[in-house]
């Protein structure tokens, strides 16, 4: 892998999202139906407004029910709660033309897992630690067939 590469070259361009007011039985659905640890949120004209982690959603489910016992408490918040109440607004993206070691470095320094990807503020990707580990995997493969 070329880590002076533009990050377009390894990004997921098939993308799943989920709007503000979803509902996070929706955001659960999501996790529980694609291969994701993160979801992108956006608003109705596709710009992104936020990005849950799949441990974010842990986490406020435990929080919310680290006193209860009561399994049917949390369906009712995932029905009731929207995207919009733990997503991370705004957050840090990345553009196409960036480098993967750009990347690579945000990654190192652990703040984050995954970042969103926008060209003229609009999104057209997300690359995550997978996505880097995939790469790597394939250049490899590629190296010893």
């Amino acid at each position: 892998m070329d880590i002076k590469a533009p990050v377009s070259t390894i990004m997921t361009t098939d993308l799943v999202t989920v709007a503000p007011e979803d509902k996070l039985a929706e955001v659960k659905n999501a996790f529980d139906n694609f291969r994701i640890h993160h979801l992108l949120v956006v608003d109705s004209e596709e710009n992104l407004v936020g990005i849950i982690s799949k441990t974010d959603l842990l986490h406020f489910l435990d929080f919310i029910d680290k006193d209860s016992n009561e399994p049917y408490l949390t369906e009712l918040r995932l029905k009731n709660y929207r995207a919009e109440e733990i997503m991370v607004r705004e957050p840090f993206t990345v553009s196409e033309s960036d480098t993967i070691k750009a990347v690579l470095e945000v990654f190192k320094e652990n703040l984050f897992h995954a970042l969103p990807i926008t060209r003229a503020g609009k999104l057209t990707g997300i690359v995550t630690t997978h996505d880097v580990i995939k790469a790597l995997l394939e250049k490899h493969a590629l190296l010893t067939s």
